[in-house]
């Protein structure tokens, strides 16, 4: 029996919460085994950088944050989630204007979205460590957002265009990259043999949190969601 709008509505909201739970799960799990002690690691320049003792009291009040343990992977675990789930909301978005979804196109959309939200950002702009130099706050959340939006469509437009419209997608693709990313002025504590042993962990936990959403987001979409759409 085909489902409302709103009943519609409601099992792809249920379908991204379960699978951004799931998602965020896996990435935590990933994150404590293959980034933490990359982040303990870069800690340790960074104090011995400032002269400050790892864990000691500052002159200046520091923000806020959970304390080590429990706590701050509890905060790590809903952030994930969260995010998870957000991403999860984009796949299915994009799955409503497709037809035939199965999870192994599933895990072909979840590529996308690794190269849209991951990859093509990182190549500007690494994933920064404690004591790492970084550029203006508002131009690299500029320079981010316009390289996501421009990697989404410049993707779309290859896979789904028409074949004389492939190229501007290519130029789209390339854009961001063209203009360049807000590089940093200063010197990085961290040494470059952690920088990128921390990239390539990033790349890989998120690898397999997107793979791991397509499939999912894929298989529940063509289970409960394609086969119950209103006619309406």
């Amino acid at each position: 029996m085909p489902l409302s709008a709103a009943g519609l509505a409601l099992r792809l909201v249920l379908v991204a919460l379960l699978a951004g739970a799931v998602g965020g799960g896996l990435l935590t799990v990933l994150q404590a085994i293959k980034t933490e002690p990359l982040i303990r690691a870069a800690e340790t320049f960074e104090h011995a950088a400032t002269g400050a003792a790892p864990g000691g009291a500052t002159a200046a009040p520091e923000e806020w944050e959970p304390a080590p343990g429990l706590e701050r992977w509890s905060y790590t675990l809903l952030a994930n989630a969260l995010a998870a789930t957000g991403y999860a909301l984009i796949l299915l978005a994009g799955f409503t204007i497709r037809r035939g979804v199965t999870w192994r196109s599933g895990l072909i959309w979840g590529l996308g979205g690794f190269a849209a939200f991951v990859l093509a950002p990182m190549l500007g702009l690494p994933p920064p460590l404690p004591g790492t130099e970084l550029a203006d706050l508002a131009g690299r959340q500029a320079w981010w957002i316009g390289t996501v939006v421009a990697t989404a469509g410049g993707l779309a437009l290859i896979a789904f265009a028409e074949p004389r419209t492939k190229i501007a997608g290519a130029i789209i693709l390339a854009l961001p990259h063209v203009i360049g990313a807000p590089t940093p002025e200063g010197f990085s504590a961290v040494p470059a043999e952690i920088a990128g042993q921390f990239v390539s962990a990033t790349l890989f936990t998120n690898l397999v949190l997107w793979l791991a959403l397509g499939a999912l987001t894929g298989l529940a979409f063509s289970r409960f969601v394609s086969g119950s759409r209103s006619a309406a």
